[in-house]
């Protein structure tokens, strides 16, 4: 009775499934591929436009 109560109240938490959590970890990790190269990129442009002096 507690646990309708609760998703009346709009907590529709649950445990995410193996495959879901498998999906979700391969996304993680892609986003953070995608996060290093920009930082790359930003970084070498950086050093691009402030010349051979830095």
């Amino acid at each position: 009775m507690e646990a309708g109560k609760k998703r009346l109240a709009g907590d529709t938490a649950r445990a995410a499934n193996t495959d879901e959590v498998k999906e979700l970890r391969r996304e993680a990790k892609d986003l953070k591929e995608v996060v290093a190269e920009q930082t790359l990129e930003l970084r070498l442009l950086k050093k691009s436009m402030l010349g051979p002096s830095h």
